[in-house]
């Protein structure tokens, strides 16, 4: 029997809501894992599914034994639902614009300890901005790289700071620093105490390696082809604690290994030949929508670094 079309009609303040958390739950990947998200009761997310598909006149997903799924429906329903919040946003932002005082939102993502690195001078940029616009909302976070190019080009997000890797045509990239990043082992390690002649590549690649886990540039890829690769850890936090286990070896950039080298709990291996750069960029999305706050944290971004 074929489903009678009925219009959708009116959308408004409740039937948002509703879409915002249906989202959520996609994101998350079921009612469960949304919980602690969306800061309400399981019970009261489903009740809120169910309304928006009887809204609707959709199922938009399938949740049960087999898990959490979006329908072919869901899906599309999700690919309209960050489209429409995105305009709204942009609408937002437009009208905010208009206004002599600035107010709003911003969302800025950071790469790991991008945030808090004494280059970036970030806690800095973020007083100055404030001063300037005390009015808007901000928000701070960390994330894989990945992530945050996605929302930023999506407009979840309005700046992002990360490891340069590749290139998107959606994307402008401002240089903020270099890191050099180098192979270290820690003091309890077996290769801790060779000498750098017994560092043969032979005897480094076939160690346990703990890296990052997913492909970046080809520079690093290139250290990585012929290595031992045993675990993963994208965090810099979560790398460290397995280097420092004595059973892994592992690529940090040096300014952060830096106070555990002069501690004596890291060494670097073969440094003249196991080393990358990684150039750390902010991102924002190209585009011609007028957004006076992003505009303005970005040329206070900029104004600092010239300053400094």
């Amino acid at each position: 029997m074929t489903r009678a079309s009925i219009p959708v009609g009116q959308i408004g303040d409740y039937e948002i809501k509703q879409l915002k958390i249906f989202k959520t739950v996609a994101d998350c990947g079921g009612f469960s894992a949304a919980e602690t998200e969306l800061n309400i009761s399981r019970s009261t997310i489903s009740i809120h599914i169910s309304n928006l598909e009887s809204r609707l006149n959709l199922t938009l997903c399938r949740r049960g034994r087999a898990g959490f799924a979006l329908t072919e429906e869901g899906s599309v329903v999700y690919d309209a639902t960050i489209k429409l919040l995105g305009e709204l946003d942009d609408f937002r932002n437009t009208i905010n614009s208009l206004d002599t005082q600035l107010s709003g939102s911003l969302t800025v993502l950071f790469s790991d300890t991008i945030s808090l690195d004494n280059r970036a001078r970030i806690p800095d940029v973020f007083c100055k901005f404030s001063k300037l616009a005390h009015e808007v909302y901000l928000t701070s976070e960390v994330a894989r790289m990945t992530e945050i190019e996605r929302m930023v080009m999506s407009e979840e997000a309005d700046i992002g700071f990360i490891p340069y890797h590749r290139s998107l045509d959606g994307l402008e990239y401002q240089h903020i620093y270099s890191d050099h990043c180098f192979l270290y082992c820690s003091r309890d390690n077996p290769l801790y105490d060779l000498h750098e002649d017994e560092l043969s590549d032979e005897i480094i690649d076939g160690f346990p390696v703990v890296y990052a886990g997913m492909k970046t540039q080809e520079n690093i890829n290139g250290h990585l082809a012929n290595m031992n690769l045993k675990a993963t850890a994208y965090n810099y936090e979560s790398r460290l604690a397995l280097l420092l286990s004595s059973k892994f070896i592992g690529f940090l950039p040096e300014n952060y290994a830096q106070p555990y080298v002069e501690s004596g709990e890291l060494k670097a291996i073969a440094p003249d030949r196991r080393f990358y750069t990684l150039e750390i960029m902010a991102i924002t999305k190209k585009t011609s929508t007028v957004n006076k706050v992003r505009s303005l944290f970005i040329k206070t971004l900029l104004d600092f670094y010239h300053e400094h």
